[in-house]
Order: C-alpha cells, then structure tokens, then sequence
C-alpha cells in the first residue's frame, strides 16, 4: 500500500491550476493540505475546490513551510522567488516541484542543486512535456540506439502571434526573460533529454525586440502594451557540445513565421533521424532506400513509462510521487535542469556581448 504525501502549494495562479493541482487530485496517495499565496482569495479558493476538508490558507509561504506534517512543496511562483523558496523548502525538510524554469538564473540553479545533495531530499523541475506520449516513445527509440549518434538537433519554441499579457510574463526583473526562458526552455530540456548530452562548450545567440513595440498588435489572447514589454520578443541559440554534436534552439512569442509550434524537437542521428513537425515522424535508410514512418501514437500498445492512459501532467505527477517512495531519481533530476537554466543564460549573456561563451574556460 503505498503512503500518502501530504503536499503544500506555494503559487495559486494559473500553472497550479492549470497543471500541478488538478493532477495530483488525481492520484490516490496525494492530499493537498495547504495553500499559499501573497494574494490570499486565491489560495483561499485552490484550498476550497482541491484541498483536504481541513486545509490551511497563508500568504507567507516560510509560515507553509513551518509545518513539519507537510511531506512535498510544489513552487508555482514567478522566477525570480523560485530558488528562495525552493531551497527554504528542502532545509525545511520538503522534498520539491519546482516549475520550470528552475530559477531565473544559472547560479541560483546551481543553488538548488546543491541544497537537494546537502539536504537529502528530491528535487524536480516541472518539465511536463518528456511526458507526452510522442515524447516517450521517441525517447525510447533514442534510448534503443536507433537514431545511433545524435549529432544535430533542433528545439522549436516558435509562436507567431501568442503573447502572454496576464501577470509577470512581460516583466524582464520577474521572469528573467521571455519567450526563450519561458517556452524555449521546455524545446531545449526536450532535446538535451533526447539526446542525454548535458555537456554544452559553447553558446552562441541573439535576442530580439523588434515587435514588442508595435501598437494595437495582433494577438492571440489581446494586444499588449509596449510600455510594459520590457522581455524579448524572440531569441535563437546555436549550442555545441563537448562533444561536437550542435543544437539549434529558435524561440518566439511574435515573429513573422508561419512555421510555428513550440516544445519540439528535430533529432539528426547517424543511424536515423525524427522530427515532431507533423506527428512524429522517423525517417531513415533501408536497403538503400531512404524511408519515413509517421509513429501512429493512438494505436494501441505499451507506452515507454505504462502511463495507463494518463495526461502528461497526471504522469508526471504519478511519477514525481513514485520516485520519492521508491527513493530514486525523478524523471527530470536538478542536475539536467540546471544545465538548461545554464544554456539559456549564456544565450541571453550572449546576445548583450555580442560574443560567444564559453563552458569550463
């Protein structure tokens, strides 16, 4: 019989409800016990529709963190606070989701790494994508050798008119950045995992405003205001390995490109190659012909992590909890986040230099 986490969220806005809350109502071994955010209605209302009869409501988040019956912490705050509370939390004795990105920046990454190996407890960042179905099974080909070496890779983050104009997204001092850091980081963490190359040497990139500016712009959720657009608009990254291999990573909110679609990959292996443009495709070379399968991912059959028909925010959520009762690694471990929070800040650094940077010099 497995034991049940009791869990605490710190963050009541749009991705604890629209992720993180819903799915652990979903699994049996999860009670959402107390709630915490500074505007209080919100965790008010989370602790009325998903909380146990007798949840506790805060507003200071070290208050939350006090109670020792708490099991597991989800962080769904904005990335500046991720890190602070984060670490506050495992000292507090909690294990933690954190939402991606892990922090706003490299070294307040790399402070979380350190405080899970000092403290004992698990650590994960909210990377839910690995958890779609096509990305397991394309994760299982990589892991079989069947795309052989991966040598060139490409993660798409690309909106052509989908600005978010609600709470800190265009907040540069909140958030760190903006689309790079905010969609192209679950491309990059997709492509990193898919090719398991955590060794990055060197960062050349280049972040643009060119339509944060525009006027009565055209976009999917209301035209923003330039005056408070202070994130880029779009950001592309050229990352070599150590190994040689390179990744191309292109991200945007706006950009005049009709090729859009975020949180995918294209792999270039020596054996085969995939992409996830139009369904996932495999392509190849067979009796000296060259091939492609589209992967047929309705059809019935064994899914790489048996997610039972789970959605990807249920399995992450089963697994997360799975990996703390079983004490082994979570699907996303703090060490590989940290090396995407380390790419995308050398993207940014990269672009205000004008110069590429270099890892390990």
């Amino acid at each position: 019989m497995s034991r049940t986490f009791r869990i605490g969220i710190i963050g009541c806005g749009g991705i604890a409800n629209g992720k993180h809350m819903p799915a652990l109502k979903n699994q049996s071994n999860a009670q959402m016990v107390a709630f915490c955010d500074i505007e209080e209605h919100k965790a008010r209302e989370a602790a009325e529709k998903f909380g146990t009869p007798d949840a506790r409501v805060y507003t200071d988040y070290r208050e939350l963190l006090q109670d020792g019956s708490i099991d597991v912490v989800h962080v769904c705050t904005p990335n500046d606070s991720h890190a602070d509370i984060s670490i506050s939390a495992l000292e507090s004795g909690k294990h933690v989701m954190c939402e991606k990105p892990m922090a706003k920046t490299a070294a307040d990454a790399r402070r979380m790494v350190e405080a899970a190996k000092r403290t004992g407890k698990k650590l994960s960042i909210g990377y839910q994508n690995r958890f779609r179905s096509d990305s397991q099974y394309l994760k299982r080909l990589c892991e079989d050798g069947e795309l052989g070496e991966i040598y060139y890779a490409k993660a798409h983050a690309i909106r052509r008119r989908a600005v978010p104009t609600w709470g800190v997204f265009l907040d540069e001092e909140k958030q760190g950045g903006g689309p790079l850091i905010d969609i192209g980081t679950h491309a990059l963490d997709l492509t990193l995992w898919m090719m398991n190359n955590y060794k990055p040497k060197a960062v050349l990139g280049t972040a643009f405003h060119k339509l944060s500016k525009k006027e009565n712009a055209a976009n999917a959720w209301g035209s923003w205001d330039p005056a408070k657009f202070t994130v880029e608009d779009s950001a592309f990254g050229m990352i070599t390995m150590e190994n040689g291999a390179t990744i191309v990573l292109e991200s945007s909110w706006a950009i005049n490109m009709l090729a859009t679609g975020e949180a995918k990959t294209t792999l270039c292996g020596t054996e085969g190659g995939a992409d996830m443009q139009d369904g996932l495709r495999i392509n190849g070379e067979k009796h000296s012909k060259l091939f492609m399968n589209q992967i047929q991912l309705d059809a019935k059959g064994v899914d790489f992590y048996d997610s039972r028909g789970e959605s990807p925010a249920d399995l992450e959520a089963r697994l997360w909890l799975e990996a703390i009762e079983q004490d082994k690694d979570p699907v996303v471990t703090p060490e590989q986040a940290c090396v995407v929070s380390e790419i995308l800040e050398a993207i940014y650094e990269s672009s205000k230099t004008g110069k590429a940077v270099y890892f390990n010099e």
